[in-house]
């Protein structure tokens, strides 16, 4: 019979348990906080970003969305084995313990924080409601059918602070920008939470899923058309020309791929929804990169 040590996992395999903890194997949610920061850096920075700026912006992209995975499997664990989504995670499935997790959690906002020192007195400001959102967001599904909107706001956040890292200030376009973010994390998220409707019912947990009920489809419709005018008004404010317009035109057209893909609510399908808001924020900044390479 094998002893207990030599069934414990080796460095590598840990290596591994915290790869996917931090959900390093499963990029969407890389892309879809890192391209409303993109957006902002386009904008502030008229098409050509301190290169610092954005090292620093997108570096911290993704060891922030690594550490707002990480909070939530710690948020969740009690709920995550009971999902059929999630059982198999991490923490739920033992392989990684809660006060690791907390390590790992309080780790990457350090070396956030640190990279944020170099920037201005503003960003390194608004740093810290910034980490308050992303540590914050996963206990929010217990209190709240709008668990999404907080995640929007969360995700949003390196909206401002991008505008204020290149211009030292935030406009009204940061806010329009921030505001279109939050709009873009209830239609996608809400598509996730579609998925998880029928668990999340059973054990008790919020969402806006649960929330839109049978008109989810036309909410996440409206939300859409709410997120794209507000995209078209910031265009229009700026005087960003065709290309950035054509970039919409791409957006409003994948809007309508996704109706199409949650029409019947089936499971795999909504998850395609999700996933493809990655190419809609992907076709905005495709269309805002065009415009300052061509004027």
């Amino acid at each position: 019979m094998n002893s207990p040590m030599s069934t414990r996992p080796d460095w590598r395999q840990r290596l591994g348990y915290y790869w996917r903890l931090m959900r390093f194997d499963k990029p969407i949610g890389i892309f879809l906080l890192l391209w409303p920061a993109l957006w902002a850096l386009w904008i502030a920075g008229e098409g050509k970003p301190a290169p610092t700026v954005a090292a620093v912006i997108v570096t911290g992209v993704v060891l922030m969305r690594a550490a707002g995975c990480v909070i939530n499997d710690y948020a969740d664990r009690d709920f995550d084995p009971h999902v059929e989504r999630t059982r198999l995670r991490p923490i739920a499935a033992g392989q990684v313990s809660p006060r690791e997790a907390l390590i790992l959690f309080v780790v990457l906002c350090l070396v956030c924080f640190v990279m944020v020192l170099s920037m201005n007195g503003l960003t390194i400001a608004l740093s810290v409601p910034g980490a308050f959102l992303a540590a914050s967001y996963p206990f929010m599904k217990r209190y709240t059918h709008l668990p999404q909107a907080y995640l929007g706001m969360a995700f949003g956040w390196a909206v401002p602070m991008s505008f204020a890292a290149q211009t030292g200030s935030i406009p009204g376009v940061a806010w329009a920008l921030f505001a279109a973010t939050v709009i873009w994390a209830l239609v996608y998220d809400t598509m996730y939470a579609m998925v998880d409707r029928e668990d999340d019912l059973k054990i008790g947990v919020k969402s806006t899923a649960i929330l839109f009920g049978r008109y989810d489809r036309q909410i996440i419709g409206a939300l859409q058309l709410a997120m794209l005018t507000i995209l078209y008004g910031v265009g229009a404010r700026l005087g960003l020309g065709v290309f950035y317009n054509l970039g919409l035109c791409a957006a409003a057209g994948l809007s309508v791929y996704q109706q199409f893909l949650i029409y019947h609510r089936e499971k795999p399908a909504c998850f395609k929804a999700f996933l493809n808001n990655h190419w809609y924020g992907a076709a905005v900044f495709a269309g805002l990169a065009l415009h300052y390479l061509t004027v």
